[in-house]
C-alpha cells in the first residue's frame, strides 16, 4: 500500500507494521480458538473449521473495517500518514487471508478431510460386496 500510494517506509511506517502484526495475530487467535472450542464440543473437524470461519466472519471483518476507517483521517498527515496507510493496506489483505487461507492451512496442517472424501476412502478400502468372505467356500 505504501508503494502504490508513494509513501515512504520509515520509522513510523515500521510502527504501523508492528501494530498490524498484533491485529493479524489477534484475528488468527480468535479464529483458531473458535475452531478448537468447536472440536472440543465434539463437532467434526471439517464442520468445526467451516462453521468457525462463518461464525467469526462478521466480528473479524467489522473490527478490521473499524480500524481501517479510523486510519483514514491519519492517512493525510505527513508524519502519521505512512503508518496509517501501512495499517490500512495490510489489514485489508490480512483480513481476507485470515478468513480464507487460515482455515485452509489449518485443515492442511491437521490433515482434515471433507466428510465425503472420508466415505470414498472407506469405500475404496472395503472389499467388493459380491466378494466371498475368507474361509467360506463358494
Amino acid at each position: 500500500a505504501l508503494l502504490v500510494l508513494g509513501r515512504p517506509f520509515g520509522f513510523v511506517a515500521m510502527l504501523g507494521v508492528i501494530a498490524l502484526n498484533g491485529m493479524i495475530i489477534r484475528n488468527s487467535v480468535i479464529l483458531i480458538d473458535q475452531i478448537e472450542q468447536d472440536r472440543a464440543r465434539g463437532v467434526p473437524d471439517w464442520s468445526a473449521i467451516v462453521e468457525s470461519a462463518v461464525r467469526r466472519f462478521r466480528p473479524i471483518v467489522l473490527t478490521a473495517a473499524a480500524a481501517v476507517l479510523a486510519m483514514i483521517p491519519l492517512s493525510r498527515s505527513v508524519f502519521w500518514g505512512p503508518m496509517a496507510v501501512a495499517i490500512m493496506g495490510g489489514l485489508i489483505v490480512a483480513t481476507v487471508l485470515t478468513l480464507l487461507a487460515l482455515p485452509a492451512m489449518y485443515a492442511a496442517w491437521f490433515r482434515v478431510v471433507r466428510p465425503h472424501e472420508e466415505e470414498e476412502s472407506r469405500l475404496h478400502s472395503m472389499p467388493p460386496a459380491d466378494a466371498a468372505p475368507e474361509g467360506d467356500p463358494a
